[in-house]
């Protein structure tokens, strides 16, 4: 049973999530919450596989929020999915960056909520990654950023840097695994001890450093 918590300050979207997630014979939705306070608290409370997050809420917003969740070791297991209304937005690549497993746009469709409930419950891949790529490239663009190599690269091997490029090209495990002729449960090897290496929770989060490292050059720096 995959166990989900709401965040979100209206009351009519979490009802209707949770009248989507509720009808799953495979998830529950175990408590709601309309602000980020509370939603950590349910987090700490309830250790949910899954935090649906609203990104702007009064109080404590759904970025801090998320740092707070995935900034907390005990939490380590608790994945957060950010919700918003646009799908190119300052709050979600910060919440990326501060450890989401990725992003769902509000007016999503039922299937690819559940599945995308699903896969992150899994830990084993992003939410709809070609989006999350595009995502992070349009605002390296914006910002006119230049690459900045992390020293936590140094730790890695020339396979694991050309894995963490595929992670951040987008490729699943499996399609890793063809690209490089490995067996599936190899590419799986090699991206944990990646994000190991990297002291990251989530290949959200690898996607983000192969940007911002330059290992993933999108067409602006072209």
């Amino acid at each position: 049973m995959i166990r989900v918590v709401l965040a979100d300050d209206q009351t009519l979207v979490r009802a209707g999530f949770r009248s989507i997630l509720d009808g799953e014979s495979d998830i529950e939705v175990v408590g709601e919450a309309s602000d980020g306070e509370r939603a950590v608290a349910l987090a700490r409370e309830l250790r949910p596989d899954v935090v649906l997050m609203d990104v702007r809420m009064p109080g404590a917003d759904g970025l801090e929020a998320t740092r707070r969740i995935t900034g907390d070791p005990r939490l380590d297991g608790v994945r957060v999915v950010i919700l918003t209304t646009f799908d190119v937005d300052d709050y979600v690549y910060g919440a990326l960056r501060a450890g989401a497993s990725g992003f769902l746009v509000k007016d999503t469709e039922p299937m690819e909520l559940l599945h995308g409930v699903r896969v992150v419950a899994r830990g084993d891949a992003l939410i709809a990654p070609a989006v999350t790529r595009r995502l992070i490239a349009e605002f390296a663009a914006r910002r006119g950023r230049r690459p900045d190599p992390s020293p936590r690269l140094n730790a890695l091997t020339e396979r694991e840097r050309e894995v963490m490029g595929l992670v951040g090209a987008g490729l699943s495990n499996d399609e890793i695994a063809r690209r490089l002729v490995l067996s599936p449960a190899t590419a799986k090897t090699h991206v944990s001890r990646i994000m190991t290496k990297l002291g990251v929770r989530d290949r959200a989060q690898v996607v983000v450093l192969a940007y911002e490292s330059g290992m993933i050059t999108p067409g602006w720096l072209a």
